[in-house]
C-alpha cells in the first residue's frame, strides 16, 4: 500500500464500497475491486487477484448473515443450492488460482475487459428477463447447479472474483428467484474468497492493507445493498453498473 497517493487511497476505498453494494443488492459488482486494484496500481496479476478476493471473505459472511436474517437461507432448498455451490467451488478455485500465476499483466487486462463486458451483457439481459420471469423460485437440480459452482471458482479464482457476479445471473436463468440467488451467491462467496486467499497468500500475492482499505468499506456496502435488493427497484443501480462496466472495458484492455 505504500508509495500509493491519498487520492488513488480514497478511490479503493470508495470503489469498495460501491463493490459492496453491487454484490448484494444485484448480484455482479465484486468485480469492480479487482478492477480498481488492477487500473490504479502497480500490483502484478497475482497480488491483484489475491488482494481483490481475499476483500471477499469479509463480504461474503456480512451478506450471508444478512440474507439469512431475511429468511431466504431458511428455505430448503435455497439452503441445498448454496451448499451445493459451496462444495463446487472448492474444486474450481485452486486451478484458478494456479493458471493466474501463468498470465502477464498484459493477459490479465485483456481477461478482466472481457469478462466485465460479459458480466454487463448478463445484468442487462437479466434486467430485461426480469419481468418475465415465473414468480416461484424453482430447484434446477444438483448436477446443473455443481456445474455453475466449479465454472464460477474457476473464472473466480483467475480474475480474485467473489463469486456472485456470474452466479446470481446463471442462476436466474436456471430458474432460480432473484432474492434465492443472491442469498445462495453469499455463501459461495465465503469458499471461493477463504480458498482463493489461501492459495494467494502462500504465493504471498496478498497486500493485507489493501485487504482493509477495500474490504471494510465493501462491508458497508453488503449491508447497504441488501436493504436495497429488499426494499428498491434496482434498474437505476443496475442501468449504471453495465454503463461502468462497458466504459472501462476498452482501457484495462489496452492499459
Amino acid at each position: 500500500m505504500s508509495g500509493l497517493s491519498p487520492g488513488v487511497l480514497t478511490a479503493l476505498a470508495v470503489i469498495g464500497l460501491v463493490g459492496g453494494v453491487g454484490i448484494s443488492a444485484v448480484g455482479p459488482g465484486g468485480v469492480l475491486p479487482t478492477i480498481g486494484l488492477f487500473a490504479l496500481t502497480p500490483l502484478a496479476p497475482a497480488a491483484v487477484a489475491g488482494t481483490a478476493i481475499a476483500t471477499n471473505i469479509g463480504a461474503g459472511v456480512v451478506g450471508t448473515a444478512a440474507f439469512a436474517a431475511s429468511g431466504q437461507l431458511r428455505d430448503p432448498a435455497t439452503r441445498r443450492t448454496a451448499l451445493v455451490l459451496a462444495a463446487a467451488a472448492v474444486l474450481g478455485t485452486p486451478p484458478g488460482v494456479l493458471i493466474n500465476t501463468q498470465v502477464s499483466k498484459k493477459a490479465f487486462g485483456v481477461l478482466l475487459a472481457v469478462f466485465a463486458v460479459v458480466v454487463a451483457v448478463l445484468v442487462w439481459l437479466r434486467g430485461r428477463r426480469e419481468g418475465t420471469l415465473p414468480a416461484p423460485s424453482r430447484d434446477p437440480g444438483t448436477p446443473a447447479v455443481a456445474a455453475v459452482g466449479v465454472a464460477v471458482g474457476l473464472l473466480s479464482g483467475i480474475l480474485g472474483l467473489g463469486g456472485p457476479m456470474l452466479s446470481v445471473p446463471l442462476l436466474l436463468a436456471l430458474g432460480v428467484g432473484v432474492l434465492e440467488a443472491l442469498a445462495a451467491a453469499q455463501v459461495q462467496s465465503i469458499v471461493i474468497a477463504t480458498v482463493g486467499t489461501v492459495g494467494y497468500a502462500v504465493h504471498g500475492s496478498v497486500d493485507w492493507g489493501l485487504v482493509a482499505l477495500v474490504g471494510l468499506p465493501e462491508l458497508a456496502g453488503v449491508v447497504v445493498g441488501w436493504r436495497i435488493a429488499r426494499a428498491l427497484p434496482t434498474r437505476l443501480l443496475r442501468g449504471i453498473l453495465v454503463a461502468v462496466l462497458l466504459l472501462l472495458a476498452p482501457y484495462l484492455a489496452l492499459r
